[in-house]
């Protein structure tokens, strides 16, 4: 019971894990990944709080800042003295000499020390910033005090939760995007709306660089620098991991020290974890042997299956051409709707997926990933669209949803290939209107009713009855014509 009751405290205000923070290491491939959970029982203390995707962060002369959905919080910091933090903002750094970086920033130890290390090696002044994607307030706490005993002169928090479910999520859902048969895409879809934010938020404060956490052997380095170079060429990129000498934890412990960073001591994860609105992804430790099976424990969104009601449950999804609208009648903004099916999902063990797949740098790795929203709104859609799509048209769209996957996965989301066939994707979806009833039992998605005002699926013309538009006397002709090549075949060999 106290498993369901965690499950039900997830949603878009409290999810328990926080964008780019990383407090093991290395990061196998994750920019940002936070180190080991609480309970979403303790971590969704603040809901109540934090009504209407709205939240403050305080600055340092004691005022604060609130921000509603889009809208931007932006914590100015004092000024932080040159002898507290080694490097110059006015001088040319070890590296080189840069104006003013906008770092992807999560308070962790990884961040942390990323910004006296940008102030030393390029001299520049370092803007944080963070992006609330739906992966949970807790950890904005504390982050302006974080960021000032780092050195940065300024934080910015944006929240990107509606944005990144209408404009990244629901496209890859309406074009049925999933990659290498099994993966949803959580993390691909998350970084090119962060990265965006980054770019935006650099021509606010008159930045020249921006810079992010991601390790050199990892996807995410590749997503935020394409999608960095599609908005503003211009920009520099600096990659701390791909420069560096520190190697690992105890490395960044010593330069924080030495650096005068305060980093604070918690306990190291054993798992490299990335969440957001829309996935929980999990690798490492015993992961890294795909032998092994994910532990009970590890598990944070969703119950197991076996622990899962007795009792199924029904869940009727409204879609209006291609995306979805409504969960049993009642029309939801899309982070909302899908922060309800998380808590439907989760408590019925649905969405888990365990993996090997290949990253675009070329290696495999091992990931089990959480998705019970997203695993929910996949079947519906594809379910309704067996109504509204001929077979053609079916066939050609799954087989550029492959590519669409692919691009994603890739980082190209800002390429003209993307945006072209996610033209198509909606043009070919304006039919796709309806609703679709589900059963969610113990892990496990079951259809149980579908209809459209578009369905191409008439019950005179399926019925084995005799009706007026199909004669089934016709059918002997069309199958002599369909075969004639097989017969013209078996001819030779005569």
């Amino acid at each position: 019971m106290a498993q369901l009751k965690s499950i039900s405290a997830f949603s878009s205000s409290n999810l328990a894990f926080h964008g780019p923070k990383r407090e093991s290491f290395p990061y196998h491939g994750k920019v940002c990944c936070p180190g080991k959970l609480s309970s979403f029982q303790e971590l969704g203390a603040r809901q109540s709080e934090l009504q209407g995707n709205a939240f403050a962060v305080s600055s340092g002369n004691g005022s604060v800042t609130r921000a509603h959905d889009k809208q931007v919080i932006r914590a100015v910091l004092p000024s932080y003295s040159e002898t507290e933090v080694s490097g110059s903002t006015k001088e040319r750094g070890l590296r080189g000499k840069l104006n003013k970086v906008v770092l992807a920033y999560s308070g962790g130890l990884d961040t942390s020390v990323i910004v006296p290390w940008l102030r030393e090696n390029y001299g520049c002044d370092v803007v944080c910033f963070t992006a609330d994607v739906g992966q949970g307030l807790k950890e904005l706490e504390g982050l302006e005090k974080k960021a000032k005993a780092s050195g940065a002169s300024q934080l910015v928090v944006k929240d990107l939760k509606e944005e990144f479910v209408k404009d990244y999520i629901f496209p890859c859902l309406r074009a049925g995007a999933i990659y290498e048969r099994k993966y949803l895409l959580g993390t691909s879809m998350a970084r090119p709306v962060i990265a965006k934010a980054m770019v935006d938020v650099a021509k606010e404060v008159g930045a020249d660089a921006v810079a992010h956490g991601c390790t050199g052997k990892g996807n995410d380095q590749v997503r935020f620098e394409l999608t960095f170079f599609a908005l503003n060429p211009k920009l520099n990129v600096v990659a701390p991991w791909r420069e560096w000498d520190i190697t690992g934890r105890e490395d960044a412990i010593e330069y924080a020290k030495k650096h005068n960073v305060p980093v604070p001591v918690t306990k190291k994860s054993i798992y490299s974890r990335d969440g957001n609105l829309w996935h929980l992804s999990h690798e490492g430790d015993i992961l890294e042997d795909p032998e092994n099976e994910p532990k009970k424990d590890m598990f944070m969104l969703t119950v197991d299956p076996e622990d899962a009601p007795n009792e199924p449950e029904y869940v009727d999804i409204g879609i209006i051409s291609g995306i979805p609208v409504s969960v049993n009648g009642e029309n939801l903004s899309p982070a909302s709707l899908l922060d309800h099916l998380n808590q439907i999902g989760g408590r019925h063990g649905i969405g888990r997926v365990d993996m090997v797949e290949n990253r675009l740098v070329g290696m495999k790795s091992r990931g089990v990933y959480e998705t019970p929203g997203g695993t929910i709104l996949f079947a519906a859609a594809r379910e309704l669209e067996s109504l509204t799509l001929d077979r053609e048209t079916m066939q050609v769209k799954d087989s550029l949803a492959l590519k669409y996957a692919e691009l994603v996965y890739a980082g190209r989301w800002f390429d003209p290939l993307r945006e072209s066939m996610d033209s198509f994707m909606e043009e070919i979806s304006k039919t796709t209107t309806g609703s679709v009833t589900l059963k969610l039992y113990k892990g496990s998605i079951t259809v149980t009713s579908r209809k459209s005002p578009y369905s191409l699926y008439r019950q005179d013309i399926s019925s084995f009855e005799s009706g007026d538009v199909y004669d089934q006397a016709d059918a002997a002709g069309f199958i002599r014509l369909y075969g004639l090549p097989i017969r013209v075949r078996a001819m030779l060999d005569s």
